[in-house]
């Protein structure tokens, strides 16, 4: 066995495609975080935080699943201001987006049920796919044409049908035709269930994400979103009707079966949320920065992920090593992660950088094109 992963290893790295742990690098123009609202650079909310919470001890860690001893007060308050922003029946917590995505499916659905997914969702949601007793179908990315021709003719095989997306795409930062998904939904008899991991806190008066900028929230069956992102925490949520919270306790085997973060994170997510509600001017200017930066690249994008696409993962790590000479951070994604032949630097902006700081991106990939690493 180890004599085959050996050769495995080589292998990729033949094909410019071995994965490596690297630390990163505070003194350079990060371009590779999810740190969307620049919560991680400021200083005055960490410092009002620090204050609020240094009266009493906290527990660094929990030492139990929720069910068990895990359960806190804070949870429960996290879960009811979660409840009011969203104005829905109910909030669950989970560790993280991907304890969500591989819990909540196979919960919710049976052998008897399709699942029906975008192409481009997050591993995280093909797992939890993998993990279901359901049959599964994959649509072509963003392709709703083709979604509804499916559910035309296979509709009523199935008891329950679940489609399942995410708002805003990690990878091509394109947002999802949500309006036209609840208008699917509704005229085929289907659930519909929203990741909105890279958008809540982001997008949105509030910070609720897509759905709440389309004032869509109350007719999407399911959304998860999470505070490892714009949050610049740890942990995530499923905001829901009260039956399935309820059923999600007895049979989401990832929120069952693990200990549950420890309550100065579910405190900091408290202090975040409270802030980043607060926060819509800080999120157009985030859009503002995101619009001017994709012009001056070329590019047309909504969104504040911003794709360069180079085709070969060489070139994406060419081009990473140049720009980090430069004392930018921007790591390559390659093929598998995306398809063959769009190999990219996936640029994700953050509400804390300036224009001057992405003009001088702009001008090292040109510099770049123009000369290679020279």
């Amino acid at each position: 066995m180890k004599q085959r992963i050996i050769q495995e290893i080589e292998q990729l790295k033949q094909k410019d495609n071995l994965r490596e742990l690297t630390l990163s690098d505070t003194s350079t123009l990060s371009l590779s975080t999810n740190d969307y609202m620049g919560i991680t650079q400021n200083k005055q909310l960490y410092d009002d935080f620090t204050l609020k919470t240094k009266i009493k001890p906290l527990s660094m860690g929990s030492c139990s699943s929720r069910l068990l001893t895990g359960n806190q007060e804070a949870m429960e308050q996290l879960e009811e201001q979660l409840k009011g922003l969203y104005q829905r029946e109910s909030a669950l917590l989970y560790n993280s987006g991907y304890h969500a995505n591989i819990g909540i499916l196979p919960a919710l659905t049976t052998k008897r049920d399709l699942i029906i997914s975008d192409q481009f969702v997050h591993a995280s949601i093909i797992d939890g796919i993998q993990l279901s007793a359901s049959k599964s179908w994959r649509f072509r990315h963003q392709n709703y044409d083709q979604l509804e021709r499916y559910l035309t003719k296979h509709r009523t095989n199935y008891e329950q049908v679940v489609i399942v997306v995410e708002s805003l795409y990690s990878m091509d930062g394109d947002f999802a035709d949500l309006s036209r998904l609840v208008d699917l939904k509704k005229r085929y008899n289907c659930t519909l269930y929203v990741d909105e991991a890279h958008t809540f806190g982001a997008i949105g008066e509030k910070g609720l994400g897509l759905a709440e900028q389309l004032d869509i929230i109350s007719k999407i069956d399911f959304i998860v979103g999470t505070f490892g992102k714009a949050i610049a925490s740890q942990g995530a949520f499923l905001i829901c009707d009260e039956v399935y919270r309820t059923w999600m306790i007895q049979k989401s085997r990832s929120l069952i079966y693990t200990t549950v973060l420890p309550e100065i994170t579910t405190l900091w997510n408290l202090h975040v949320i409270d802030f980043l509600a607060k926060q819509a001017a800080t999120r157009k200017h985030l859009s503002n920065l995101a619009k001017d930066f994709a012009e001056k690249l070329g590019i047309k994008q909504d969104s504040y992920i911003i794709p360069y696409i180079v085709i070969s993962n060489r070139k994406a790590i060419e081009l990473s090593n140049f720009l980090k000479t430069k004392s930018i951070t921007s790591l390559p994604i390659r093929v598998p992660t995306v398809p063959k032949g769009t190999a990219r630097l996936r640029f994700s902006l953050t509400a804390d950088m300036r224009i001057e700081q992405l003009d001088k991106v702009v001008e090292a990939i040109r510099t770049f094109e123009q000369n290679g690493t020279q």
